[in-house]
């Protein structure tokens, strides 16, 4: 089968989708699949629109996007192929554009009984001089303020009192002119794998201070990881049914990652749902899938079928 790889980008994500799309490929080479990359990069002629006319795109049979970030995971990229009616990997355009952006994913997590922390959504005009009224109303200090439209934890901070908030502000507003906040919810971070329709055990991960940034999140040895984590059964039951519950509400598909946070009244709150998670030796999916049993070709191998079973004609 001929597959190509979508990589790269001119976001903040740039150097994870590279990886992301090179582990990928040589995943798929070594499913027995002949695999060719596209970078889109700032270069002249390796940009969207040279996508659609390129040779790589012509001569695939089925695209894996590997990209991160807006320009990847917003249903922009999807909606292209679907245009030239070309099979590719992940859930998508209303889906992707759902879960890129957290306020629209909270109000249907709300809708389907999901439990996510209590947030409010403010422009970043209007956050300096309305966002300190509002907090008092999700539960005060500490919150959590972050862009409404970013992945990998990029412009997110936990603000701790009053005088954190115009850092907090001013952070978040680099990446958007949409600023979500959320109560903080202190606990333990987890995540839940799905590929298709299987859902993989729950992860937990624990950043080295606390907070999984995007350093702790990208940078080896920067936190640790356990798959199963270490819950007890009622509970995990609990979190994978509701965590399949927010794929299937929110309309994805292929595969994605639910992240979530167990508070310490020990139940848990979803936050969102990455619809195009990493595939590096540190990424989340690839770990849940190995405890299942599956190597990481056999991963990609999987998630490729279903897009040309899933998108067939």
């Amino acid at each position: 089968m001929k597959a190509l790889v979508l990589m790269g980008g001119m976001s903040t994500e740039r150097e994870i989708s590279l990886k992301t799309g090179a582990a990928v490929a040589a995943g798929l080479r070594e499913a027995g699949h002949d695999v060719s990359t596209y970078d889109f990069s700032p270069e002249p002629g390796r940009g969207v629109r040279d996508l659609v006319t390129s040779d790589e795109l012509a001569a695939s049979e089925v695209v894996f996007i590997a990209l991160h970030g807006g320009e990847g995971e917003d249903g922009r990229i999807q909606a292209l192929l679907d245009l030239v009616a070309k099979p590719y990997t992940g859930s998508g355009v209303l889906a992707s554009a759902l879960c890129m952006d957290k306020t629209l994913s909270k109000i249907l997590f709300e809708r389907y009984g999901i439990p996510t922390p209590a947030w409010f959504e403010i422009s970043a005009r209007e956050a300096r001089s309305g966002a300190l009224e509002k907090i008092s109303g999700i539960g005060g200090f500490p919150a959590v303020v972050k862009p409404v439209d970013q992945g990998s934890t990029i412009g997110i901070s936990i603000v701790e009192d009053e005088s954190g908030l115009e850092a907090g502000i001013t952070l978040a507003e680099e990446y958007s002119r949409r600023l979500i906040f959320e109560r903080y919810i202190p606990g333990r971070e987890l995540s839940v794998a799905i590929v298709g329709e299987q859902v993989f055990p729950v992860i937990e991960i624990v950043p080295e201070d606390g907070f999984y940034d995007y350093e702790r999140k990208y940078t080896k040895g920067k936190s640790s990881y356990h798959c199963p984590a270490d819950i007890d059964e009622a509970l995990s039951k609990r979190i994978l049914g509701e965590a399949f519950m927010a794929y299937k509400a929110l309309g994805c598909a292929g595969f994605a990652r639910v992240d979530l946070r167990l508070g310490g009244d020990g139940a848990p709150y979803f936050l969102e749902i990455n619809t195009i998670p990493g595939m590096t030796e540190m990424s989340l999916v690839p770990m849940g899938a190995a405890v299942s049993g599956y190597s990481f070709s056999e991963l990609v191998d999987t998630i490729i079928k279903d897009a040309l079973k899933s998108r067939a004609g």
